[in-house]
């Protein structure tokens, strides 16, 4: 492929990578279709649809699922790249697979749960990534924006948490390294993101700017760690967050998508970086709303140092103010590196797209039984469900669910989802399952008072045993004082439920880790 003969205009184009959206209509079809002919744009990042965008909460659409996305995501890749003067770069969230934005397709576990794997189990995070590569390149996907690196060093963030592999850098490194091998694997680019680090923030950067108080040094120990190594392994492309490190900008609270001292300055000069940047979303409200003049966002991001403009909104008005400011020397420089990374990624795709989902089911249950973690235990008052009779309650699930279904063949219990339990014509031993309805810290999980309250009063009197089927940072929020057996399993699929229910009844030991302090 030589896109040496584009002239200046369109070699500026190909830094450009709007958003595309699976489930957009006709009208705006069109409206990428002419991005793509007349502004010779240099690839698309695809979202599920313009509703479901992080951005849009003021709105509150409702997101339409559409249960043939992953047939509709394929056949818009074809019939873009069919159209461009030359081949697009395709791109996507994928960081726990193309489930993070596509119906009925593989979903592998949150990276908080890879975190709990202990090292020896390492390779199964290599598997993922394979895995979710092959889902990716079946697509025509080049480049997945994961792994997530940051450190999650604050319980509270928001925009973080679950999908960050831990608290501890060595950890977070190690398994992001895996992680990112598994998709080269399988042919597929990785990026390493948030830099210079989104885990010790507060606020999400898709509505507000997150601001980091530590000093260079501090950031250097932990949050850059993961960076520095990546670099050191020859990482492809590296994505920017929009967050403000005034230690690292001269004192100054401004996005690091929109600084020359983090990107120039400490990125590509002290880190010695001579891959791909990229910018996060450029919708995102911490830097959408700061330009009144349209392109003049865009050529900010540009100057700074990001090679690629993602999610960019005004990729005509972008290009003239590139082309206006820019010196020849920063374009062609940047252009040279995305050509490079364009390289890297044009082999040939195959275009079978459908999922096998037994690999992948196999694939989670093994993780399951590496990640389940005892978090506080109590070994004599567990033995007590081996030998005596207990009920069991369940919420935010039905009474059928696979837990208890499986607990149910060997073993006799009432499993009850009525949150007014008789205190008084109950078992002295009680099998909670919890399953938070949601995986994000806003709002306490969405656990209800009424939740906690009831947790308060079983295990005040009696021997009560909880398995979690959710984030870990949950447990933050639980009264667990009096709670005598803690189990976390991470995630609500049916294979981890399978695997929580086998250690229930004593099938074997648990040998996960927690990977964040709770």
């Amino acid at each position: 492929m030589n896109l040496s003969k584009l002239t200046k205009t369109e070699k500026i184009g190909q830094f450009f990578f709007p958003a595309a959206f699976i489930n957009d209509t006709d009208k705006e079809i069109k409206e990428i279709e002419e991005l793509i002919k007349n502004h010779k744009i240099g690839g698309l990042t695809f979202f599920h649809s313009r509703a479901s965008a992080a951005t849009n909460f003021e709105g509150k659409k409702k997101v339409i699922r559409n249960e043939d996305s992953s047939n509709r995501l394929a056949q818009l890749i074809t019939h873009y790249q069919s159209i461009a003067h030359s081949p697009l770069l395709i791109s996507i969230d994928a960081e726990w697979g193309l489930a993070m934005r596509v119906e009925n397709t593989s979903h592998y576990p949150y990276a908080i749960t890879l975190g709990a794997l202990p090292d020896h189990k390492k390779a199964l995070i290599y598997e993922v990534g394979q895995h979710i590569g092959y889902d990716l390149k079946n697509m025509g996907i080049h480049l997945n924006l994961a792994p997530v690196v940051d450190i999650n060093i604050n319980p509270s963030n928001p925009v973080i948490g679950y999908r960050s592999f831990g608290e501890e850098k060595k950890q977070v490194t190690d398994k992001s390294l895996a992680f990112y091998k598994g998709l080269k694997s399988a042919g597929i680019l990785g990026c390493f993101k948030h830099f210079p680090g989104h885990g010790d923030t507060a606020v999400d950067s898709h509505l507000g700017l997150p601001i980091i108080s530590k000093s260079k040094q501090e950031l250097y120990t932990e949050e850059l760690y993961p960076f520095i190594k990546a670099i050191d392994s020859g990482v492809d492309s590296i994505l920017i967050g929009h967050l403000a490190v005034p230690s690292l900008s001269q004192g100054k609270n401004i996005s690091a998508t929109l600084s020359k001292d983090i990107i120039k300055g400490l990125l590509r000069q002290e880190l010695g970086f001579d891959g791909v940047v990229i910018s996060d979303a450029l919708n995102m409200h911490s830097v959408s709303k700061l330009y009144t003049e349209k392109g003049m966002l865009e050529w900010k991001a540009f100057d700074a140092g990001n090679d690629i403009l993602c999610f960019a909104e005004n990729v005509e008005e972008g290009i003239l103010a590139i082309e206006k400011n820019a010196t020849n020397l920063q374009i062609e420089e940047s252009f040279e590196r995305i050509q490079k990374l364009k390289q890297k990624a044009f082999i040939e795709n195959s275009t079978d797209h459908t999922f096998d989902f037994e690999k992948t089911n196999a694939l989670n249950y093994s993780i399951a039984k590496g990640s389940i973690t005892h978090y506080k235990s109590n070994i004599k008052s567990f033995e007590k469900f081996s030998v005596e009779n207990f009920d069991a309650i369940v919420y935010g699930k039905s009474t059928d669910c696979t837990f208890f279904k499986e607990i149910i063949k060997s073993k006799n219990c009432t499993v009850m989802s009525d949150t007014h339990l008789s205190l008084a014509d109950s078992s002295d031993n009680i099998l909670i399952a919890l399953f938070p309805p949601s995986i994000k810290p806003m709002n306490e999980f969405g656990i209800t008072p009424e939740i906690k309250e009831n947790i308060i009063k079983l295990s005040a009197t009696k021997n009560v045993t909880l398995y979690l089927f959710g984030n870990p940072y949950t447990i933050k929020i639980l009264p667990t004082k009096n709670i005598n057996n803690i189990i976390i399993a991470y995630q609500d699929f049916d294979a981890f439920q399978q695997v929580a229910a086998q250690h229930f009844i004593k099938q074997y030991n648990t040998i996960g880790n927690s990977p964040v302090q709770l």
